[in-house]
């Protein structure tokens, strides 16, 4: 099927002319009746014949004509380039956003507040991140993911939001911070079962939690202290926020390494318009929460 034909004739219904409908094609009088010709065979009727000097058109022609219309102007929207501008106060969708509990209790609060305010009709959904399995941005489940490991997948796009580092926290009034942060391991520790990669608390762990949160919640009610990573504590554009949770937190001594925080789609919305500005949103965000973390921008897969 020459779906070219389509266009030719939408101009010959319209026109009822093959001279008119050639010079607005940018075509040759032969090369339309040809092209009438072919037109005549795929539907099986003549479309337009002669009424004294002028062709007009047969009631199949006169049916088909509004249907062809409308057809080809669909069409014509489907091969333009895809519009960038954005009426964001108009936007009416979902972004469904997946990462650990703690970064989702950073992002939160704030995320909600921007795109409320900017995009009233827009819903947000935070999901939880077991794994690093691509079949949720691959299938369209999940819009924006955030998280410390990659997601695997070559196809998968990238940026780095900010960078990371373990802390200790304690409870407020805690010894430790008389006695100094050299005391660590001498109140024990409380830790995340997930891998704190590059540190190594050793015989000094007394307990283990499921989450980072979790470890926050039980130092702020023991003499234990929580290693986190200082994301972990909380709304970071809320001043005081880890006293809110009861909590001071310390830089842990040594070479504490730090790690990547990225934000990962899929490409297949890498140019859409709504999809950017979200991602542009949380980016920002980032930045406002941590100006002083290095993030050298880099990305991949786009």
């Amino acid at each position: 099927m020459d779906l070219n034909l389509l266009t030719a004739l939408d101009v010959l219904l319209a026109e009822g002319s093959v001279t008119v409908a050639a010079r607005k094609l940018g075509l040759s009088i032969s090369a339309m009746s040809r092209t009438l010709t072919r037109l005549r065979t795929s539907t099986g009727d003549p479309l337009l014949v002669r009424a004294g000097r002028k062709l007009v058109l047969t009631p199949h022609a006169a049916a088909l004509r509004d249907r062809v219309h409308s057809v080809t102007r669909e069409a014509r929207t489907l091969l333009v380039p895809a519009r960038t501008e954005l009426d964001v106060a108009s936007l009416d969708t979902t972004f469904t956003i997946r990462g650990g509990a703690s970064l989702v209790e950073m992002l939160a609060s704030a995320l909600v507040a921007i795109i409320t305010e900017a995009a009233p009709h827009v819903r947000l959904r935070f999901v939880p991140k077991h794994d690093t399995d691509p079949h949720g941005l691959r299938e369209g489940q999940i819009d924006l993911e955030i998280g410390r490991r990659v997601t695997t997948g070559p196809e998968v796009c990238t940026e780095l939001l900010f960078r990371d580092k373990y802390v200790a926290v304690a409870r407020v009034g805690h010894p430790l911070f008389a006695a100094g942060a050299r005391r660590l391991a001498a109140y024990g520790y409380v830790v995340s079962a997930q891998p704190l990669e590059g540190l190594d608390p050793g015989v000094a762990v007394r307990v283990v939690v499921p989450g980072f949160p979790d470890a926050i919640r039980v130092a702020a009610h023991s003499e234990l202290v929580a290693i986190v990573p200082r994301s972990s504590l909380g709304n970071a554009l809320v001043k005081g926020e880890p006293a809110r949770l009861g909590v001071r937190s310390l830089e842990i001594p040594g070479r504490v390494p730090d790690f990547p925080i990225w934000a990962m789609w899929h490409p297949r919305l890498d140019a859409d318009a709504a999809q950017r500005w979200f991602r542009q949103q949380v980016i920002a965000l980032c930045k406002r929460a941590y100006p002083d973390w290095p993030a050298d921008r880099q990305s991949h897969g786009r």
